[in-house]
């Protein structure tokens, strides 16, 4: 299951970047107006001429304005025009997310889902114009893409430090919900707290993520996050809409990731088209208590050597196939510490100790990472 199917674990997950377009424009939004009529007719009343008071003239003669600026207002009117709506089209089908621009040399950050799949792209601006777009790279750990245009740019928005984010502190989420006919639709919030995982069925678990009570919908994903200084300190990825366990549902639980996340995934991208991600070479599947019980592994957490990917570094130091590795370096795995988070910890190249049981035994074994292979 990728990120943008609806149950994560317990969780209900709604990825909001990707609205499908197909029929009604605004992909089957229902909009409800109040029916205005005359009211009934009531006999006629006689009624005594009410003198008005003479009408009294500003000041100099002239209509007296308030100009009310806030710290909201200020920093929407700052980034706004750097947000764009990301049009995907994967050939069977268009979809669209939101994006910001971070560059005058065109360069756009969006989510990886936003883009996933896509034959062609383009970018709607604040003010309807549309540019061709094309992909720079993008990570799925992360959620991250770039992608570029080659027009001028209306604006461009600055990225902020999300380390420093308190929750309480209020916060903007500008983006497209449910396509460009809401382009650029603005709500606020809070940060409702920082530091926040949430697991998807890749064995990935995606960290630090900036959890926020600001209303973000579908067409959302890859919008800004931003704070009253009008600086991006987040991409506006998921939202929880339930407890797939319990049946609750949820409102106000929308996350983001950190822009800190961002800016060092979108520099290699920007760089190097890509970013570099370490690579084992291995298909398995993962290990927990119950499945330990069940199977009578004499382990209870690690992940289950299912086969080996060609001739790469597993197969090299000696991995076998029905090997379970309980340890990467100094972490063990378990609850909090899966297989993909803690391979991330390594680079290319590093050599790095596994703990792996076979037969009954605990071995360590020293194998040197790859580079994972680019889509």
């Amino acid at each position: 299951m990728s990120i943008k199917r609806i149950a994560i674990g317990f969780i209900a997950l709604a990825v909001v970047g990707v609205v499908a377009f197909g029929g009604a424009a605004v992909g089957g939004a229902a909009v409800y107006f109040a029916a205005r009529g005359n009211p009934p007719s009531a006999p006629a009343v006689e009624q005594q001429p009410v003198a008005l008071p003479p009408a009294q003239e500003p000041t100099g003669g002239q209509l007296q304005t308030v100009d009310v600026q806030t710290a909201i207002t200020d920093a929407v009117a700052r980034v706004g025009p750097a947000v764009v709506t990301v049009i995907n089209d994967t050939g069977q089908g268009q979809a669209s997310g939101s994006g910001v621009i971070i560059s005058n040399d065109g360069y756009i950050l969006t989510n990886n889902h936003v883009v996933e799949g896509q034959r062609a792209l383009s970018v709607i601006f604040q003010n309807g114009e549309a540019a061709e777009a094309k992909l720079i790279g993008s990570d799925q750990f992360a959620d991250v893409a770039v992608i570029k245009v080659g027009v001028s740019v209306p604006a461009v928005a600055e990225l902020g430090n999300s380390d420093s984010l308190k929750p309480g502190e209020s916060v903007i989420a500008i983006g497209s919900p449910l396509g460009s006919d809401f382009k650029n639709t603005v709500t606020v919030g809070v940060v409702s707290a920082t530091g926040r995982t949430i697991e998807n069925d890749n064995g990935y678990q995606m960290e630090d993520l900036i959890q926020t009570d600001a209303a973000i919908n579908h067409g959302n994903s890859g919008g800004p996050l931003v704070n009253l200084a009008g600086q991006v300190i987040g991409l506006n990825t998921l939202v929880v809409r339930g407890n797939g366990f319990t049946g609750d549902q949820a409102e106000g639980l929308g996350f983001a990731v950190a822009a800190n996340t961002v800016r060092a995934v979108s520099d290699q991208i920007i760089r190097q088209g890509y970013v570099a991600r370490p690579y084992l070479g291995v298909q398995w599947q993962a290990i927990t208590p119950a499945v330990a019980s069940q199977y009578n592994l004499g382990v209870a957490w690690g992940i289950y050597v299912t086969d080996l990917a060609g001739d790469g570094p597993a197969r090299q130091a000696g991995i076998q196939p029905g090997d379970i590795i309980t340890a990467i370096g100094d972490t063990t795995l378990d609850e909090s510490h899966p297989f993909i988070n803690s391979l991330l910890e390594y680079q290319p190249g590093q050599q790095v100790p596994l703990t792996v049981w076979r037969n009954g035994q605990t071995l360590t074994v020293p194998v040197t990472l790859g580079e994972r292979p680019r889509a």
